[in-house]
C-alpha cells in the first residue's frame, strides 16, 4: 500500500475481512508509515519504487491524493505489478490515458476504487434497467449535497487544482458520477456553473452545477457540494417511462415501477453516507470491489472498474470544469 492515510485503514480492515495479506507499506510520512506498518502487521519501506518491486507484492495498492498516480505505475509496469487506484484515476484526463495506456503495453492490471459499484443497490438498478424495468430513461440526477468543515480543508492541497484536481465535483461526487455513467450510458453534452471557495478558503469549487444530455436522449441535473452544513445524503435518480428507481447512500430507497413482476427490489432505509463524515461509509463494497480485482488479476479480464472506467467518469468531470471556466457548452 502507498499511502498510510485515512482511506487506508478502511482499505486494509477490508483485506484483514477477506484473508489478502497486506505485506509492504509506504508513505513520505515515515512515522506515520511505520504507525499504520505495526496496526497492520506488514513491512514499512521508505520508498514508493522499493515497494513496487517488493518480491512478496502481487498488486500495488495507491491510496495516495491523486496528483500521484503515474509515478508507481511506470515502476509497475517495468516490474509486471497490477495496480489499484483510489479513486479519481487522477488530476487530468491526460494522465489518466498515459496511465491506461502504459498498463495495457505493460500487461498488468489497472484498477480504480469505485466501491460503490458494488452496493446492492447499485448493482440491482443497473441490471434492471438492462432488463428493460424502468422502460427507456427519460431523467437521470445525482445529487451530492455534503459538507466538510473549515478543518477538513486545513491544508493548503486540500481543494488545490494541482494536487487534488478540483473540489467537490472531482473528490466527493465522483462516485455518484461513475454510477451514472456506468448506468445509464455516456453523457453528449453538458453545460456548467460553479462557485469557487463559496464557503471554504480553497481555490476550487464546493458548489457546482451541471446540466447534461445522454447519448440515449436522457437528460440530467448533477449537484455537488461541501458547503451545505450539515451534509445530506447523496442520490441518484432514475426515471424512466415505466418508473423511478432511486439510490440514496448505498440503499435503494425508492422504487415505483408500474406493474413490475421481476425480482424483487432491495428497498431499505438505514443508508451509509460520507456526507459529513468521509469514513461514514460500509466496508463491504470494498471487499467485494476487492475480490474483484484479484479475480481479474488470475483469469486475466478487466476488473469491474478498469482503469478505462476512471477515465470515463473523468471525462465528464473535466467537461464539467471545461464549461464553467468557458461559459459555454462542451461537447464529449
Amino acid at each position: 500500500m502507498i499511502g498510510t492515510g485515512a482511506i487506508s485503514h478502511k482499505h486494509a480492515q477490508a483485506y484483514k475481512n477477506i484473508g489478502f495479506e497486506l505485506t509492504v507499506c509506504t508513505d513520505i510520512n515515515a512515522a506515520g508509515g511505520r504507525r499504520f506498518a505495526e496496526q497492520y502487521g506488514c513491512e514499512f519501506v521508505p520508498t514508493y519504487e522499493e515497494l513496487c518491486r517488493h518480491p512478496k507484492v502481487d498488486y500495488v495498492d495507491v491510496c495516495t491524493f491523486p496528483d500521484f498516480r503515474m509515478q508507481p505505475i511506470e515502476i509497475c509496469a517495468q516490474a509486471k505489478k497490477h495496480v489499484q487506484v483510489q479513486k479519481p484515476i487522477s488530476t487530468t484526463l491526460e494522465t489518466a490515458r498515459l496511465m491506461v495506456e502504459a498498463a495495457r503495453q505493460a500487461g498488468i492490471v489497472l484498477g480504480v476504487v469505485s466501491q460503490h459499484r458494488f452496493d446492492d443497490s447499485s448493482m440491482f438498478v443497473a441490471k434492471a434497467i438492462r432488463d428493460g424495468r424502468l422502460g427507456k430513461l427519460l431523467q437521470v440526477d445525482c445529487y451530492v449535497k455534503w459538507y466538510r468543515s473549515a478543518e477538513y480543508y486545513s491544508r493548503p492541497i486540500k481543494g488545490s487544482w494541482t494536487t487534488e484536481g478540483g473540489g467537490a465535483l472531482i473528490n466527493q461526487a465522483i462516485h455518484g458520477i461513475d454510477i451514472l455513467r456506468w448506468i445509464a450510458g455516456p453523457v453528449k453534452e453538458l453545460f456548467g456553473y460553479w462557485q469557487l471557495g463559496a464557503l471554504h478558503k480553497i481555490e476550487s469549487e464546493d458548489v457546482v452545477n451541471a446540466v447534461m444530455k445522454f447519448a440515449n436522449g436522457a437528460t440530467g441535473v448533477l449537484q455537488a457540494s461541501t458547503a451545505f452544513w450539515p451534509g445530506y445524503t447523496e442520490r441518484t435518480e432514475f426515471h424512466g417511462t415505466k418508473g423511478t428507481a432511486i439510490i440514496s447512500g448505498d440503499k435503494l430507497t425508492t422504487w415505483d415501477v408500474q406493474d413490475d413482476a421481476g425480482e424483487p427490489a432491495p428497498v431499505a432505509r438505514d443508508v451509509a453516507s460520507g456526507a459529513s463524515d468521509p469514513m461514514a461509509i460500509s466496508l463491504e463494497p470494498f471487499e467485494r470491489q476487492f475480490r474483484d480485482f484479484a479475480e481479474a488479476i488470475r483469469t486475466g479480464r478487466k476488473p469491474l472498474v478498469a482503469g478505462e472506467e476512471g477515465c470515463q467518469a473523468l471525462e465528464i468531470v473535466d467537461a464539467v470544469y471545461r464549461s464553467c471556466r468557458t461559459g459555454e457548452k462542451v461537447t464529449l
